[in-house]
């Protein structure tokens, strides 16, 4: 699992995201084991209650599952995004990075552009 922390997020906040995008995207598939609270700690030089944090968050919004003595898993029930989304996303990714725009001012950008529900408008 490729987890790397940077930037001014929060840990927490950054290995919920990080999992969330890999479960999103396939790269972590149903029923997959994750490291567990300590490794993944260990492995990013954070406390493990930071770990245990985001993988409670994780497993409250139906990407995880914890059971004693199997670890912790990817949720059978957890989607993946759809090919056309994912594809959007990785051309969106690419114009970014080859105009010199980060990922923290794209997600801002994609904010302000992104269609209000229907009935706020």
């Amino acid at each position: 699992m490729m987890i790397g922390l940077s930037g001014s997020a929060p840990p927490t906040d950054q290995i919920h995201d990080q999992i969330r995008g890999l479960v999103a995207t396939g790269r972590l598939a149903a029923d997959e084991r994750l490291p567990s609270v300590r490794q993944l700690a260990k492995d990013l030089g954070v406390a493990p209650g930071t770990v245990a944090k985001a993988y409670r968050a994780l497993e409250a919004q139906g990407f995880l599952v914890t059971r004693t003595g199997s670890g912790t898993r990817v949720s059978p029930t957890a989607s993946t995004t759809s090919r056309p989304v994912l594809e959007a996303a990785r051309r969106l990714a690419s114009a970014s990075t080859h105009e010199g725009t980060g990922i923290e001012d794209t997600i801002r950008i994609l904010r302000a552009i992104w269609p209000a529900p229907p009935g706020l408008k």
